[in-house]
């Protein structure tokens, strides 16, 4: 129990609900060791983030290089990485590393407010898409990717092989931003294959944390050694569970919960 090593970097949630501190919830859940490398601190609740706070370069990438010179690290994912040097520091290191990749492009909330500085777009593109064994966007965010304007399935398709052509070894696009897709999450590789994963709708406002818990679960069960598609099909029962759970804490949407049986 707890022999296998996943890693978490993306900034830290002071409220508790998503980020980091959703990502080491899922791998304890899972009975994966969670290990975190973190880019950014917020000052957030569950109304509001009212600042953000980047790590320096120099923090962020020591981080990294401590964790992997000790530690057999399994799997990795990157949540929160806000600026171009976040992206071009980590993308840098995480070149180098052989493990799978799940990068999940935290730019835009499913409530479409804007986590990222507008030039980071682009270096997401060119330095994290190119190493990515599977790239997690939401709805917003598969529109900036393949610069499209997702509106029903056809477009989801097709921004998934958009995102495809930027380099990404694999695609899920989760649909829950659009009110006919809930539940819905569409899947394309580089060799073609596709899938839509379909599951059952959990009607809660509490669904803070529900993007960083998907893609922590799938690196969870990776670092378990399922391999992707397995993965995949885990993590969603995993969120469906999570939902069922979730609970509120403040006046805005709270977090899920994690902890189950499986």
């Amino acid at each position: 129990m707890y022999s296998n090593i996943a890693l978490s970097i993306g900034g830290s949630d002071s409220g508790g609900g998503a980020g980091i501190q959703a990502d080491l919830r899922t791998f304890m859940a899972l009975k994966v060791h969670g290990c975190s490398v973190i880019t950014c601190v917020t000052a957030q609740n569950s109304v509001q983030v009212k600042c953000v706070e980047p790590l320096k370069k120099d923090t962020l990438t020591s981080q990294i290089d401590t964790l992997f010179s000790d530690f057999d690290i399994k799997s990795l994912k990157t949540g929160m990485l806000l600026n171009d040097s976040i992206i071009n520091a980590t993308a840098l290191k995480l070149k180098s590393f052989s493990i799978p990749k799940i990068i999940d492009p935290v730019m835009v909330s499913r409530t479409g407010s804007k986590l990222l500085e507008d030039s980071a777009i682009n270096a997401y593109k060119k330095l994290l898409l190119p190493i990515a064994d599977l790239v997690t966007p939401n709805i917003f965010e598969a529109n900036l990717l393949s610069n499209l304007d997702i509106k029903n399935q056809v477009d989801i398709e097709q921004s998934a092989k958009s995102i495809i052509k930027l380099g990404a070894k694999a695609v899920l696009i989760k649909g829950g931003g659009l009110k006919d897709m809930k539940g819905r999450d569409f899947y394309l590789d580089v060799n073609g294959g596709k899938k839509w994963f379909i599951n059952k709708f959990i009607n809660t406002q509490n669904t803070h944390c529900s993007g960083c818990t998907l893609s922590a679960a799938i690196c969870g069960y990776q670092a378990l050694g399922f391999d992707l598609i397995e993965s995949i099909q885990k993590s969603k029962i995993f969120i469906e569970r999570s939902l069922k759970n979730s609970y509120q804490i403040g006046s805005g949407p709270g977090p899920l919960g994690h902890y189950q049986s499986l």
